[in-house]
């Protein structure tokens, strides 16, 4: 059975690719961490965190993304790119897919926060 997490990240890439990125990896997984997609905009590399949360109660669901997640993220891009070594010299943003609760019976709603943290 497919998680809730899962159906996120299939819908943050359906997102993605309807804003003419290209997927590369979806969970790339290393000793630091995981990443959820891996795409291309351009000439820029991508790294998409996407994050949900069920209910408003807690933080906001790109505020839930501490400095100690940025850095197993940004240590797991540096691992993607040791193991890619074509995509090193491209030009490196994180985003963050943030899906948020409905509110009054509405659906999940989308933010794409682009450059959401840096290296």
């Amino acid at each position: 059975m497919r998680s809730l997490g899962n159906a996120f990240e299939d819908r943050a890439a359906r997102l993605l690719k309807t804003k003419g990125l290209a997927l590369l990896a979806r969970n790339f997984r290393g000793k630091p961490g995981e990443i959820d997609i891996i795409a291309r905009e351009g000439n820029q590399l991508v790294f998409v965190e996407v994050r949900f949360r069920s209910h408003y109660r807690f933080a906001g669901a790109a505020a839930s993304i501490n400095t100690q997640k940025q850095q197993r993220i940004i240590r797991t891009a540096q691992l993607f790119l040791q193991q890619h070594p074509r995509f090193a010299t491209m030009p490196c943003r994180f985003d963050v897919i943030a899906f948020e609760p409905p509110q009054s019976g509405g659906s999940w709603r989308a933010r794409w926060i682009r450059a959401a943290f840096t290296a």
